[in-house]
């Protein structure tokens, strides 16, 4: 049993771990556990921007961080939590210096300040950007911050569970990938970060190990999961692969165009046009191609023809990069096909503003996390200003929790889990089951893409719940036909998927429970929104037999719902 013992132990590398990690390094002793070497982390594939007040385009002058604050509360549909949405439009402008001034290489205006283009749903123009490549900048500059500062990073380390005890955190369980044998990690604080979930579905811009692994470990700890049925469709991912294309190209200026050439988006968002939020672009794009607008094949263009081939350069290098590699089209000279995929998960470990989930000691940040600030739809440019704002605010409560608690973690209880573990790894490399966790995988991708996507209704909600039932009694049945513990993909994979299962059912009850229309949840048979009934958060709890659903009030502070115009 290799036993390792931290002060704090950070799950994910990406944006919202790194800076977890490098805000708590300021004090204890902070390790990282990673299914990846932090720059593979899925955070590099952020492209657009992220948002902050700082007013440096012409047109942005009289924004603030109240303005900022209202445009997310109102495209969350009204569900963020206002106060936690305020925190963070008012930390945004402090972050994105504290990056600059780290090193990461913005675009710039000619008189050098950092430039900002619009996003869609924003009233002004607040995106900062470092050309189509603002992750990739983001996630490389605070990896250097953890190189500095010599935090502990264990890579390629699959957690399989968290070990508590009487509601109390005291580390978790991993498997090394590289050697095939489980690990302890006794420490009294851990912080979950390790993005979405975006693989329970078929058709997503997520990396492979965005299977929300991180998210269901929390959730059979004992924490809380909220708002797991809102799933963001990006209404921009390349046609045949989902690879993303930035909403920082239509922030550019790329009109969306269906099979007989119209700028369609008049119909939808006639003042917003191509800049409407992501819910409603994707939702018309849908409709396009539903009602026989789009081409053959089920897409519509996204068109930057007219852009110019400076301009695409300068600012969308990345994307005519991506549309020439996997679509064969040069956006210089001709339109990129594109259709919505998922993209984001706005639901997650239910934490506080501080990270805090209702087991002590166990914080979450980011993707992986819902604080709420992005309720029912998320606007561009927010989720990677969510990871910095609360990875950071998630690192600073771990070194207050430290030190005026000053827990102590019992590796009796983490040696306890353990053996649990190596026993289920046992049973799966050599039990007698009959289940092939591929068919049980992409049965339940098949049936969240088809059942609970973009539009969804009663029937195929109920469907989806009793496929998605099944397929869980089904898994411990799953048998892995490798034996060998190094590099074993199979094992690995089988793993995962009890998490991805625990987070599918909870995406689709929380679906089927909500007979409204609000953000991303768009139901057909209950069309309009509801707020008399469903200005709540959806939370579950996690038993052996399906999660249990309980509602939330939504926090409002000063912004009364209403309707949203674009």
């Amino acid at each position: 049993m290799q036993v390792y013992e931290h002060e704090v132990l950070v799950v994910g590398s990406g944006l919202a771990g790194l800076r977890a990690a490098r805000e708590a390094a300021e004090k204890y002793d902070v390790a990282v556990i990673s299914r990846v070497h932090p720059v593979r982390s899925h955070s590099i594939s952020a492209q657009g921007g992220i948002n902050a007040a700082l007013k440096n385009h012409a047109e942005g002058k009289d924004d603030s961080w109240e303005k900022h604050a209202f445009d997310t509360i109102k495209g969350s549909d009204y569900l963020a939590d206002q106060d936690a949405a305020m925190i963070m439009a008012q930390d945004a402008p402090a972050c994105v210096y504290e990056m600059e001034h780290w090193g990461t290489l913005f675009s710039r205006l000619p008189d050098g300040k950092i430039a900002q283009r619009p996003f869609g749903g924003a009233g002004f123009p607040r995106t900062c950007y470092a050309a189509d490549r603002t992750g990739h900048h983001l996630l490389h500059t605070l990896y250097e911050q953890s190189v500095k500062h010599r935090i502990n990073v264990y890579e390629e380390r699959l957690v399989t569970n968290i070990a508590t005890d009487n509601n109390l955190c005291h580390g978790l369980v991993a498997l090394n990938m590289i050697t095939g044998e489980l690990e302890v990690y006794a420490a009294p604080v851990v912080i979950v970060a390790t993005g979405g979930a975006g693989q329970i579905y078929s058709n997503s811009t997520n990396a492979l190990i965005n299977t929300g692994s991180g998210t269901a470990t929390a959730y059979r700890a004992g924490a809380q999961l909220e708002d797991m049925e809102f799933i963001q469709f990006h209404p921009t991912s390349l046609y045949g692969t989902n690879i993303l294309i930035s909403e920082a190209a239509r922030g550019e200026g790329g009109y969306l165009l269906n099979k007989n050439g119209e700028r369609f988006m008049k119909k939808y968002t006639p003042q917003a046009m191509e800049l409407g939020p992501r819910d409603i672009v994707a939702r018309s794009i849908q409709t396009e191609i539903d009602e026989g607008r789009g081409f053959p094949g089920d897409y519509v263009h996204l068109d930057l023809t007219h852009l110019g081939k400076e301009k695409i350069m300068e600012l969308l290098p990345g994307i005519r990069i991506l549309a020439m590699d996997f679509a064969g089209v040069d956006p210089i000279h001709e339109p990129i096909p594109i259709q919505p995929g998922q993209h984001y998960t706005m639901g997650g470990i239910a934490t506080n503003v501080d990270g805090h989930t209702r087991v002590k000691g166990l914080l979450a940040a980011g993707e992986a996390a819902c604080v709420s600030v992005h309720g029912a739809n998320r606007l561009g440019g927010n989720s990677l200003l969510d990871t910095l704002v609360f990875g950071k605010r998630a690192g600073r409560e771990a070194i207050n929790y430290l030190s005026k608690e000053k827990p102590c973690p019992d590796r009796k209880v983490v040696e306890g889990l353990w053996e649990e573990e190596e026993s289920r790894l046992k049973n799966f490399l050599t039990g007698k089951g009959s289940e092939d966790y591929r068919e049980l995988r992409d049965k339940m991708k098949q049936t969240l893409t088809q059942k609970v996507g973009i539009y969804r209704q009663e029937n195929e909600l109920k469907e989806a719940v009793e496929i998605l039932a099944d397929l869980r009694r089904r898994y411990p049945s799953v048998k892995i036909k490798n034996s060998c513990r190094q590099y074993n993909l199979e094992l690995i994979n089988s793993l995962e998927l009890e998490g991805m299962l625990n987070l599918a059912e909870t995406v689709a009850l929380g679906a089927l429970r909500r007979n409204e229309s609000r953000g991303s949840h768009s139901r057909l048979d209950f069309p309009k929104r509801d707020d008399e009934k469903w200005l709540v958060h959806t939370m579950a709890d996690y038993t052996k037999e399906g999660p249990k659903l309980s509602d939330k009030e939504v926090t409002i502070t000063k912004f009364i719902p209403q309707e949203r115009k674009y």
